[in-house]
C-alpha cells in the first residue's frame, strides 16, 4: 500500500470545512455546473491549418481499396500540398478516410504529416446528436467513440462535433436535450483519451449564438469540452457579433472566405474574424475551410498568405 506524505493527510476538520466552501460556492455560483471558457495564459497566439474538407469535390469518400488508384486527390496528397504551403498543421475530416478504417492507415498518416514538419489539427465528424431513436442515438455515439480511438492514435487534440437536427414535430427544448446528454455521454470517453470535442455553429440548433450558449450552459464542466468556431456558418443579420459572443469558447477555430449576413453570401472581412479571436484571447489554431467556387488549388495559397499575416500581426 502506497505511503502518503504528511501534506496529504487532511484532518476531519479540514474535510468539513472544504465541503462546507463547495456548498457555499455552489450556492452564489450556480453557473460552474455548465461548460465555462477556457483559462488562457498569455496573449492570444495562432497557427495555420488547412481543412481537407476544402478540397471536398476532389478527396474520394468512404473508399475502397480498389478505387483509389482513380481518385483526383487523397488524403497524402493533400497533407503535401499543406507541407508545399508551409503550414502548421493540417485538419482531416472523416468523410475521406477509407471505408474500413485500420490502426495501420492511421499511423501512416501520421508518419506522413510528422515527417513533412506538420502537426494534425483535428479531425472532423458528421454527427447528429438530435436523433429520437435509441438505436440510432447509440450509432452515432459509437461513432463519436470510434473517431476519439482514431484522432488518439493519428495525434489529433481535437474533433469538430455538430450538434444536429431537430426531428420532425419535435421541439427544439426537446432536441437540445437529447443533443447535451449525447456530448455529456461522449466527453466521458474523450477524457479517457485526451481528445477535445468542439461544438460547432453549424445551423439545425445551432444556428445563432444564443442557441449555442444554451447547449454549452447544459453541457457538464470538462477541460475536453469547447466550441469549434466556425467563421463563415452564422446567417443572422450581423454574423461578426454573433462569432463574438461564442468566441471566448472557441478550442479550435475555421475561417471561410465568405459570410452570409442575413442569409446573403458576402466576402468575409478576415481581418474582422482573426480580430475577433485575438479579443477573445485565443491560442490555437486557424483552419482555413475553403468552400467558394473557384479552383482551390488556385485560390487557397493567396488566402493563407493573407491569413499568415493577420495571425502574425
Amino acid at each position: 500500500m502506497p505511503r502518503h506524505s504528511t501534506s496529504s493527510v487532511w484532518t476531519r476538520r479540514q474535510w468539513l470545512q472544504t465541503g462546507l466552501a463547495g456548498l457555499a460556492a455552489a450556492a452564489v455560483a450556480p453557473s460552474l455546473r455548465a461548460a465555462t471558457p477556457p483559462v488562457r495564459n498569455g496573449k492570444s497566439h495562432m497557427k495555420l491549418s488547412l481543412a481537407a474538407y476544402s478540397f471536398n469535390k476532389l478527396l474520394p469518400k468512404a473508399w475502397t481499396p480498389e478505387q483509389l488508384p482513380g481518385a483526383k486527390f487523397t488524403l497524402e496528397k493533400f497533407i503535401d500540398f499543406c507541407a508545399e504551403q508551409n503550414l502548421d498543421a493540417c485538419e482531416l475530416t472523416a468523410y475521406y478516410f477509407p471505408k474500413e478504417i485500420t490502426t495501420e492507415y492511421l499511423l501512416s498518416l501520421k508518419e506522413r504529416a510528422f515527417r513533412l514538419g506538420l502537426d494534425i489539427s483535428g479531425t472532423a465528424i458528421g454527427n447528429n446528436y438530435c436523433v429520437a431513436d435509441p438505436a440510432a442515438r447509440e450509432q452515432q455515439l459509437q461513432m463519436t467513440r470510434d473517431w476519439i480511438d482514431y484522432s488518439a492514435i493519428l495525434g489529433a487534440p481535437a474533433i469538430r462535433i455538430f450538434a444536429g437536427t431537430k426531428p420532425a414535430g419535435e421541439t427544439e427544448e426537446t432536441a437540445r436535450d437529447r443533443c447535451v446528454s449525447a456530448i455529456n455521454e461522449a466527453l466521458q470517453y474523450a477524457a479517457t483519451k485526451g481528445v477535445v470535442l468542439a461544438l460547432e455553429n453549424h445551423g439545425g440548433i445551432t444556428a445563432t449564438p444564443e442557441q449555442m450558449l444554451k447547449i454549452i450552459e447544459g453541457v457538464d464542466p470538462s477541460p475536453w469540452f469547447g466550441v469549434n468556431f466556425d467563421g463563415g456558418n452564422f446567417q443572422t443579420d450581423d454574423p461578426y457579433a454573433s462569432l463574438a459572443q461564442i468566441a471566448p469558447y472557441a478550442k479550435n477555430a475555421q475561417v471561410k472566405v465568405e459570410v452570409s449576413p442575413g442569409g446573403k453570401k458576402t466576402r468575409a472581412d478576415l481581418g474582422r474574424v482573426i480580430q475577433i479571436l485575438r479579443d477573445a484571447g485565443y491560442r490555437g489554431y486557424v483552419a482555413l475551410e475553403y468552400e467558394a467556387s473557384e479552383d482551390p488549388f488556385e485560390s487557397i495559397p493567396p488566402i493563407l498568405a493573407e491569413l499568415r499575416k493577420l495571425i502574425s500581426a
